[in-house]
């Protein structure tokens, strides 16, 4: 069975940084494409970061020059560098992946970590 892991969240106050963790585990064949998304309370999950297989990233222009992220295929885990952070986003921050086992491919979903941004 696979699993996604999630860790890094914290408290932090407007202006800090920190950095989310995602690791995968369970009998893997390969790793699609990794992302972040975040949901504030009251809000639809937003996706903050995408990287493909290949290492392409993507970004909506409300993190962009912000947020980095990037990902480790030799220990399948995907990072998310916040830089800047403000209070607006502050949310709980899933990590999802496409995941190729011997069975099949499909998407996983962490649990979540939480993201806290004082001003």
């Amino acid at each position: 069975q696979v699993q996604l892991v999630e860790s890094g969240g914290g408290l932090v106050q407007a202006g800090g940084s920190l950095r989310l963790s995602c690791a995968a585990s369970g009998i893997i064949v390969g790793i699609g494409t990794m992302s972040w998304y975040r949901q504030a309370p009251g809000k639809q999950r937003e996706l903050v970061a995408v990287i493909t297989s290949g290492g392409a990233t993507n970004y909506p222009g409300s993190v962009k020059g912000r947020f980095t992220i990037s990902r480790d295929n030799a220990k399948n885990t995907v990072y998310l560098q916040m830089n800047s952070l403000k209070p607006e986003d502050t949310a709980l921050y899933y990590c999802n992946a496409e995941v190729q086992t011997i069975v099949r491919t499909r998407d996983y979903w962490g649990q979540g970590t939480q993201v806290t941004v004082s001003s």
